[in-house]
């Protein structure tokens, strides 16, 4: 079977990746007590109606956390396809989300900045080998998309391109990260500055320089070698990071390339992070 687990910080996501989980027709149940989910997926597996299941586990069932290792254990055991998701945001973005919907935190009491802290201290360890997705700049729509995009998909590895500026700071999780800064700079182009990277005249610019171009062949060469390697090793979901200053011309830019090199032997996703932020 193939079975998600879909944990992470309250306010980060997992009621609407659970909403696109079952709109893919996986079926889906939400904070089951630990001790419980090898039974269900035992059940299930024995019924032979269903072939996907995800399950949500959160803080909410602290007292059961500490099974989280066995639990897991007996599912890769039992021979089932298994990946946690594991959904993250900022302090700042859960403090936005909570005071916008007014929602309670399941941990704070009078405190919400304590409650986010003690959520993340008490999932620390289900974060470990988890497919992390940061949800701090995404809306229900994009978060849907990337989940559908992922698990509808069924035996391609899916490959996340995200372009970024180092300004900003780095992604929260990436699997290999490319710092293209010492490239020329767009930025400083007057017929350029006000484009970004996914504009015709700056890609020419950027991967048209020798050291663009030889930058392109040898990253590209070392995704040819190593996403096969991450596939054979049992990984599902692989995030590549390219940064630049802003994240509005190099990385962009690099990052469609790839996009267009890679084809159609992976499941490809790009997020260019803030390409609307500006230098």
């Amino acid at each position: 079977m193939q079975l998600v687990i879909v944990t992470g910080l309250s306010g980060a996501g997992k009621s609407t990746a659970l909403r696109a989980l079952e709109d893919i027709e996986f079926y889906c149940v939400d904070n089951m007590p630990l001790p419980f989910v090898s039974r269900l997926v035992e059940h299930m597996a024995q019924e032979g109606e269903v072939d996907k299941i995800a399950i949500a586990i959160d803080a909410r069932q602290k007292r059961h956390l500490p099974a989280w290792r066995e639990t897991l254990a007996e599912l890769r055991g039992a021979g089932h396809r298994l990946e946690v998701m594991f959904l993250d945001a900022t302090d700042p973005a859960l403090l936005r989300r909570f005071s916008e919907t007014r929602r309670r935190h399941p941990l704070s009491g009078d405190d919400l900045q304590d409650g986010i802290r003690r959520d993340r201290e008490l999932i620390a360890e289900l974060r470990h080998g988890a497919a992390i997705i940061d949800t701090s700049n995404l809306n229900t729509h994009q978060l849907k998309a990337i989940i559908q995009d992922r698990y509808g998909r069924a035996g391609k590895l899916a490959v996340t391109l995200v372009s970024f500026g180092f300004k900003h700071g780095l992604p929260v999780e990436f699997n290999l990260v490319f710092d293209v800064r010492f490239l020329a700079n767009p930025y400083f182009e007057p017929t350029l500055t006000h484009l970004d990277g996914r504009d015709p005249e700056v890609a020419r610019f950027v991967i048209g320089s020798p050291e663009g171009g030889e930058l392109l062949e040898k990253v590209m060469a070392l995704l040819k070698f190593a996403l096969p390697q991450f596939q054979r090793e049992g990984k599902l979901y692989v995030t590549i990071a390219v940064g630049c200053t802003g994240g509005r011309h190099r990385s962009v830019a690099l990052v469609e390339e790839l996009r267009r090199q890679l084809g159609d032997e992976w499941d490809i996703l790009v997020r260019h992070r803030d390409v609307d932020r500006g230098e």
